[in-house]
């Protein structure tokens, strides 16, 4: 048997319910989150584009413009460069 002298079980189970408490918090939120997707859906958004606009909007301008102008330059280089066929193997 383990002996438990010097261990705060009360601080312990503190730590643990408190971590609790916090995880059920992120899962009403996340609940949450989905609840206003769905409820954008239904009014005829798309929901891809929603969450885009949130991703976009989390990043600085300058990140962002350089982001949209490397997305830019490959997209031209890729319709630049000739088609390749398959090779077989």
């Amino acid at each position: 048997m383990l002996d438990t002298v010097g261990i705060g079980g009360s601080r312990i189970r503190s730590f643990v319910e408190r971590v609790e408490q916090l995880d059920q918090e992120i899962q009403d939120l996340m609940e949450g989150k989905k609840d206003v997707f769905a409820e954008a859906k239904g009014e005829g958004f798309d929901v891809k584009i929603l969450k885009e606009i949130i991703k976009l909007r989390k990043q600085d301008k300058d990140e962002r413009d350089e982001h949209e102008t490397l997305l830019d330059l490959y997209l031209r280089a890729m319709d630049e460069a000739p088609a390749e066929t398959a090779k077989a193997a």
